[in-house]
């Protein structure tokens, strides 16, 4: 079996474009704009839509999509490279057509979608003329889709959907939701749950209010409420009952685009924490030369390097299985160990910056409080161990008889039996 650490050389060179790009381009936007979200802004226009015509041009818009949606289809493993560069800002991820929600629930309506839910809703969302909205979460169970209470009931030609939900991702400026909710309550949540396209203005569809995150400039997550929404037959995205079937099309992939973004965001904190540690003078030597200091950098990358081998070979599986459900377990891991990462790295490069580093004038508290959020998003940090523990005890057995064979008087007495005969 053959390993290579190297990049394709050709693709070395997008990734070298993409970089200065990003730095030089895109990465100012994140000090003069609001949310990356509110594409009808006028700055947004001014600033944000030729910075996305010159990524069309040099063929790099939505790469996570294949060729049929205007994408490049590359694999996850190139995705991987090109995220993590893009996580060093708020704007990258929107200016390479590759923002969450829209990246994941653009893959839903390609897989599911209808030729005229496709139409309507998907072709605006990968031209970026929309954002839309993502709404499974509710107020009552949080992570926990067994206490979904939201119901869709059918009524002639009509479904009605009743509820509520919360953290509704992107809902401020969406031009559309995707939304679950019950339609058989005789059955498992997972089987009796289906998703709805709820097209922004629809009569009893309502933001109670919008949800800021930590530093973010805007509240754009909200807390919704569904008010007897009516909405026509062909409104349902996918096979009815079949929300969780549906929804694993983005679930999986987001989270590890999420972690692929969050290496770069932790490695803006280590680049910041070097860069002070050698221009900080205190106690007459520089932070650099304090070995507490050092202690920190050294922490730091020796925690990001085998998260970053971590995220790419979880890449590499995706590509090399094409079946999220075999790397369940990956994903898991990576999810569960995406938090710790960024607080740790943005916390330490906070405490060297000092009373500047707890300041807003710095990014790091905002890190901080983004790294917890990621221990919630798409399922708290508790729930993926969960699931990686019960994937790994798939592999293994329970030992039957009274000690087991690593036992080391019955592991010597195999080995005797093993070499009776021969031993001196």
């Amino acid at each position: 079996m053959a390993w290579d650490f190297e990049t394709d050389p050709e693709f070395q060179v997008e990734l070298d474009w993409v970089a200065g790009f990003v730095r030089d381009e895109v990465e100012p936007l994140d000090h003069v704009l609001g949310s990356p979200w509110d594409i009808h802004a006028p700055n947004f226009k001014t600033l944000v839509r030729p910075l996305q015509r010159i990524v069309r041009e040099r063929g790099l818009w939505a790469c996570h999509l294949g060729p049929e949606l205007g994408g490049r289809g590359f694999g996850q493993v190139k995705l991987a490279l090109m995220n993590e560069i893009l996580g060093r800002s708020a704007f990258g991820p929107i200016v390479f057509g590759c923002q969450a929600p829209d990246s994941g629930n653009s893959e839903i309506l390609a897989h599911y979608g209808t030729p005229e839910q496709k139409r309507r809703y998907l072709e605006p969302l990968l031209e970026n003329e929309v954002v839309s909205c993502f709404a499974m979460t509710e107020p009552q169970g949080g992570a926990d889709p067994a206490v979904l209470a939201a119901r869709a009931l059918r009524e002639g030609d009509e479904w009605v959907i009743t509820g509520r939900k919360w953290f509704a991702s992107n809902a401020r400026y969406a031009a559309f939701f995707i939304v679950m909710a019950v339609t058989d309550p005789n059955r498992s949540v997972y089987e009796g749950t289906s998703m709805f396209i709820v097209a922004a203005g629809t009569p009893g569809l309502n933001i109670v209010r919008n949800i800021g995150v930590g530093d973010d400039p805007e509240a754009t997550h909200a807390f919704l409420e569904l008010d007897h929404v009516r909405l026509p037959a062909d409104s349902l995205l996918g096979p009815e009952g079949k929300a969780f079937e549906v929804a694993q099309v983005r679930l999986g992939g987001g989270r590890v685009h999420h972690a692929m973004r969050t290496i770069g965001l932790a490695q803006k904190a280590l680049d910041a924490l070097c860069e002070r540690a050698l221009s900080r003078t205190t106690q007459g030597s520089r932070l650099a030369d304090k070995q507490m200091v050092q202690e920190k950098i050294a922490d730091s990358w020796i925690e990001l390097e085998p998260f970053r081998l971590l995220v790419m070979r979880t890449a590499w599986r995706i590509d090399k299985y094409q079946d999220y459900r075999r790397v369940r377990k990956d994903i898991a891991a990576v999810k569960a160990a995406m938090p710790k990462v960024l607080h740790d790295i943005a916390a330490r490069a906070l405490h060297v910056h000092g009373s500047i580093g707890v300041s807003d004038e710095m990014p790091f508290a905002g890190m901080v409080n983004r790294s917890f959020q990621m221990g919630l998003a798409d399922g708290p940090t508790e729930v993926h161990k969960i699931t990686l523990a019960k994937q790994l005890l798939r592999d293994y057995q329970a030992c039957e008889e009274l000690f087991p064979s690593y036992h080391r008087p019955t592991a010597a007495q195999a080995a005797r039996a093993k070499f009776e005969g021969r031993l001196a």
